[in-house]
């Protein structure tokens, strides 16, 4: 069973929090994996920010963050994953979406699953590590009908 909570911390109401939620569900799928447990918070970019230059040192906000918990071998178990959380900027997404010339929706399912395949391992310092990534990305939300 998997448990995953999407949390909406700012004043603007978001009507697309169930597709979010059928996205992530069929991105779980998707990688074939179970019994996973992880928060997508939305937050503005003053909170952001502060997270950015606490963690990682960077003093400006960023569209998205990851806390991977299975960084951590000590905190994976062999029957559920704690995977960690995702903050994401709403403030960043209607900018990027703006910018892109895209939806809101397809900016914020872009930045989840990328969080996401954070929380799972993937990463994009590498030029091939970023093609897989990105690669996924677009199989995931193409796959499920979020296109640009």
């Amino acid at each position: 069973m998997n448990n995953v909570e999407i949390i909406n911390e700012t004043e603007i109401d978001l009507d697309y929090i169930e597709t979010m939620r059928n996205l992530i569900n069929y991105a779980i799928e998707y990688e074939k994996i179970k019994n996973v447990i992880f928060n997508i918070i939305i937050v503005d970019n003053n909170y952001i920010h502060k997270l950015n230059k606490e963690y990682r040192g960077i003093d400006r906000p960023t569209d998205v963050i990851s806390f991977a918990l299975e960084d951590n071998a000590d905190l994976i178990q062999s029957n559920l994953r704690v995977l960690g959380d995702i903050y994401i900027s709403i403030d960043k997404v209607y900018e990027q979406a703006k910018e892109y010339g895209h939806s809101n929706l397809r900016e914020i399912c872009f930045l989840m699953i990328h969080g996401f395949l954070h929380l799972l391992g993937y990463d994009h310092m590498e030029e091939a590590e970023e093609k897989v990534m990105f690669a996924k990305q677009e199989e995931i939300l193409n796959g499920f009908g979020i296109t640009r």
